[in-house]
């Protein structure tokens, strides 16, 4: 796979240059919005990793103005600019997804892999996940099964963002842990376990199969059945 990282920061843009490197990506770097612009109008990559806050053009206006040539390489904007507003801002603007800084490195992987195994998606579609029935609006921030509305606390929602992020792969307890709480060590406790029982709780209908699936051994999966 082969990714382009348009970031000015050496220090961020080396750690995700090694850390895709150590997962088997070929990475280029743009150290300006620019520079980025012209790499992906002239260079083939299968995703690129876009700054918002960059100097010449910023990440913003550089994907709007990819879009605009018909370039639909699938971005995934990494940034400080975590508002609510922002994150919309992004995905309206023609980002694919949206990962706020400080990040796991595990998890930028996955959401690059993920972006590269499904087709482009643009606008409003580009912010909504699904498995089966189940819809997650992201810029709403509204799930649904079927045309019942889901009521998730804020983790509750990071979490089954997460699993949908994933949607037919196997998330391991680690995975969660540093992507959906910040941990980069196992805490010893229950909590995972816990609040994958208050989600399937929430959007399993009763008497229907869990969408959420234990996976003996290596973590969970969510899979439309």
């Amino acid at each position: 796979m082969r990714v382009l990282v348009v970031e000015d920061d050496q220090q961020t843009a080396a750690y995700v240059r090694d850390g895709l490197a150590a997962a088997g990506c070929e990475v280029d770097l743009a150290e300006d919005g620019a520079a980025g612009l012209e790499r992906a109008r002239e260079e083939p990559f299968d995703v690129l990793v876009v700054d918002r806050m960059l100097p010449r053009l910023d990440g913003l206006a550089l994907v709007t103005a990819l879009r605009r040539d018909e370039v639909q390489t699938p971005v995934l904007f990494l940034t400080a600019m975590g508002a609510i507003a922002d994150r919309v801002e992004g995905l309206e603007g023609g980002g694919d997804d949206y990962l706020v800084k400080p990040f796991s490195m595990q998890e930028l992987g996955a959401r690059i892999s993920a972006l590269a195994r499904r087709p482009a998606m643009r606008g409003r579609d580009a912010a909504r996940l699904r498995s089966g029935d189940l819809t997650l609006d992201r810029l709403q921030r509204v799930a649904r099964r079927g045309g019942r509305k889901i009521e998730l606390l804020p983790l509750q929602f990071k979490l089954l963002e997460f699993l949908l992020l994933h949607e037919g792969d196997v998330v391991t307890r680690t995975m969660l842990l540093e992507g959906v709480w910040g941990l980069r060590f196992d805490p010893r406790t229950n909590i995972v376990e816990t609040h994958i029982s208050h989600l399937r709780g929430k959007i399993d209908n009763p008497g229907e199969a869990s969408l959420i699936v234990t996976v003996r051994g290596a973590g969970y999966a969510i899979r439309a059945s």
